[in-house]
């Protein structure tokens, strides 16, 4: 039998009174969580990988330092242009017997990060991508979108635009630790910014966000130095395992040891599905992932 290597990491501080409940009410049965899709967005610099790193306000199940990413909507549904592999292809990439699940989730990702950043993977057609997404006309439509007043393939449908899946590589499937009053079911894709295209913050909701170097911030992770440059009051002082969840963390790692973008992106990932356990050790709680060795998305097998 294989080993797997276990590590342990941290505990948010907003999540230790949900953890400690958990534990006091013995087995309980969990909450069903929300699909959802999340992008590593990358570049080369001169100082190796980056990712873009943002912040979230509230206690958000994909960390408070994220990737872009966010829940699966029912416009997730409706008709748009595809250029790439097709749902079916992606349901065997992603590891699911529903294409059409698996073509929410792609259509989840391209939105989100849309909403999040400006950045959009959509051309006119199959080897043409869209030049600059700069412009107010730009940030209307995220505005928009992001406050479900406006319909994303609508957007993409009026401007003659496709989605190129072609430019998302999936990474991995992580689910939320059981004990969490919030939990999503996470597909992690990973895409390269798109030459011409700007990242930029939501136009009233954006707080915080930047392309972190992947080194640098592996490197500190048991620091508070990025918790203290975001300097919001539930971030200064804390350290990137606190900030995040596993997976983020683990990317940024695996990242970090990568060999530019192109060299990450041709790793080869399982498909499978990973997920945290809440465990006590030394007399706190702590999140228990074995199988880190496999991929950066690892984490506990088979749940």
């Amino acid at each position: 039998m294989p080993s797997f290597p276990t590590r342990y990491f941290q505990l948010p501080p907003w999540q230790e009174a949900a953890a400690q409940s958990w534990f006091e009410r013995g087995e309980t049965t969990p909450r069903k969580p929300r699909p959802a899709s999340s992008v590593l967005l990358l570049r080369d610099s001169r100082v190796g990988a980056e990712t873009f790193l943002r912040y979230r306000s509230g206690e958000s199940p994909l960390g408070k330092i994220a990737f872009p990413g966010g829940s699966l909507e029912p416009t997730d549904d409706d008709p748009v242009a595809w250029y790439g592999p097709s749902p079916s292809d992606w349901a065997k990439a992603l590891g699911l017997d529903d294409p059409q699940q698996a073509r929410r989730h792609v259509v989840a990702a391209v939105r989100e990060l849309f909403e999040e950043t400006g950045v959009l993977l959509a051309g006119p057609d199959s080897s043409t991508l869209l030049e600059s997404n700069r412009g107010p006309d730009w940030m209307a439509a995220r505005v928009g979108i992001a406050a479900g007043e406006k319909s994303f393939p609508e957007l993409l449908a009026r401007r003659g635009l496709g989605l190129r899946t072609d430019l998302l590589r999936p990474l991995s499937n992580w689910r939320t630790a059981d004990f969490a009053l919030r939990r999503f079911d996470t597909r992690y894709f990973a895409a390269v910014q798109p030459i011409g295209q700007d990242t930029s913050l939501l136009e009233g909701k954006g707080i915080w966000g930047q392309w972190c170097a992947a080194a640098r911030e592996a490197e500190r992770a048991n620091t508070t130095g990025l918790g203290d440059e975001v300097g919001q009051p539930d971030t200064i002082g804390l350290t990137l395992e606190q900030l995040t969840v596993p997976a983020v963390l683990l990317m940024i790692e695996k990242l970090a040891k990568a060999r530019g973008c192109i060299a990450y992106l041709a790793h080869r990932r399982p498909t499978a599905v990973y997920q945290p356990e809440l465990v006590e050790a030394d007399g706190k709680y702590v999140l228990q992932v074995t199988g880190t060795d496999t991929a950066e998305g690892s984490g506990q097998r088979g749940r």
